[in-house]
């Protein structure tokens, strides 16, 4: 039942719609058109809204401008506009700004303007003396050259590279050992000439530059063992700027061991691994207080003993501390330099392996420099990562060049 209900509303209400007259329906049935009673000219192409018939603008909605609003436009194009467009527009309506004035006679129109005086120079140019000044400058005389430059020549002589006149070893060294490298001297030679020119981190803060020149001599040997003992894997800049943290704090053995492990781990960072280098050089500092009356060990074993030291450490602490050569100090520069220049019989993968196989060949008078030139020429021009080769001397006698590798 309710959907009978909705559908007979639903019909009932379609029903009323179409029976309801439309309101134009209405209106013709009463006959009753709206006229106009105003009749508007062609000719007048504007026409206010205020003209319309009514009265009353309000009761009606046009397009069309009111006369305010199309005096003001028109004020806007006179003054907006310049005289030519406004000329378009209308001619009477521009305005006209000359001096001049017009007459009519008869279909005919007189223009009136005022007569511009000559204008008279007072300095005159004088045409002679400028076709003077132009026939009196010198004419360069073309060169020839005597000479001739051949282009060739200079190529070649660039792009071959100067030779190192061969050295011959001085101080009675003997080069003729069995070394893997027949031209490891002309090798050396060219590192002391690039080491020499160039300097290095090494120079002035090394280990050895790390020690108190104003303390004791005791006091100084314990500085450069501290040294060397927190440069293992660190920049010598680092290790430079934590050892003056330590000398300001009256750096000797005595202090170290009255210290706090955590504010000696302040002073070291950033050093690499400095918390495992505070544990040692605290339980070091105890070990000299109690063996050496806070001296450092005056010979290899001993120094090995030390808690952090290994066997570069110790031969270096000897010639820097003891002044005596008991090795080679092999550290990640010198291993790296001596694979590459090929100075080993066979390639190593350690620093220890690589001073066993260089001691066994090398003349013992070099071993004291080996590390220290080896160190600063893999600090400035044979890099980890990206070695200079073109700027080396050795690049034509270098196995691992990569500058001999492009030719």
């Amino acid at each position: 039942m309710l959907k009978l209900y909705k559908v007979y509303i639903r019909t009932m209400s379609s029903q009323n719609k179409q029976s309801m007259p439309s309101l134009s329906s209405k209106l013709a049935k009463f006959q009753k058109v709206v006229k106009p009673k105003l009749i508007v000219n062609q000719e007048i192409k504007l026409q206010d809204i205020e003209d319309l018939p009514g009265g009353s603008a309000a009761l009606y909605f046009s397009p069309r401008q009111t006369r305010k609003q199309r005096q003001s436009n028109t004020a806007v194009l006179k003054t907006d506009l310049p005289a030519k467009k406004a000329r378009q527009i209308g001619k009477e309506e521009a305005p006209i700004n000359s001096k001049a004035t017009k007459t009519k006679i008869g279909s005919a129109t007189i223009v009136e303007c005022e007569v511009v005086p000559k204008y008279e120079c007072d300095n005159k140019i004088d045409v002679n003396s400028i076709k003077a000044e132009k026939e009196s400058f010198k004419i360069v005389p073309k060169l020839e050259h005597v000479d001739k430059i051949e282009v060739s020549s200079i190529k070649t002589e660039l792009e071959s590279p100067k030779k190192v006149p061969k050295c011959e070893p001085a101080n009675g060294i003997k080069t003729e050992v069995d070394s893997p490298n027949a031209n490891w001297w002309q090798q050396l030679e060219n590192v002391r000439l690039m080491r020499s020119e160039r300097p290095a981190p090494v120079d002035t803060q090394g280990c050895h530059q790390c020690a108190d020149k104003n303390a004791d001599e005791k006091t100084q040997r314990f500085h450069k063992l501290v040294a060397l003992m927190l440069s293992s894997q660190t920049k010598d800049e680092t290790t430079y700027e934590a050892m003056n943290r330590l000398k300001a704090r009256s750096l000797t053995p005595a202090n170290i061991q009255q210290m706090p492990v955590a504010e000696l781990e302040k002073l070291l960072h950033p050093v690499s691994f400095y918390k495992n280098k505070a544990k040692y050089v605290k339980q070091t500092a105890q070990i000299l207080i109690d063996k050496y009356n806070e001296d450092i060990p005056d010979n290899i074993k001993e120094l090995l003993k030390l808690p952090g030291v290994g066997p570069k450490m110790a031969h270096i602490c000897m010639a820097t501390a003891w002044n005596q050569i008991t090795g080679i100090g092999v550290d990640t520069h010198v291993h790296r330099i001596c694979n590459r220049l090929a100075w080993l019989k066979k390639p190593t993968k350690e620093p220890e392996q690589t001073r066993v196989q260089l001691e066994s060949w090398l003349p013992q008078e070099l071993w004291a420099e080996v590390n220290h030139l080896f160190v600063g020429f893999g600090q400035t021009i044979c890099t980890p990562l990206r070695p200079n080769c073109e700027g080396c001397l050795n690049r034509d006698i270098c196995a691992a060049s990569t500058a001999a590798k492009k030719k």
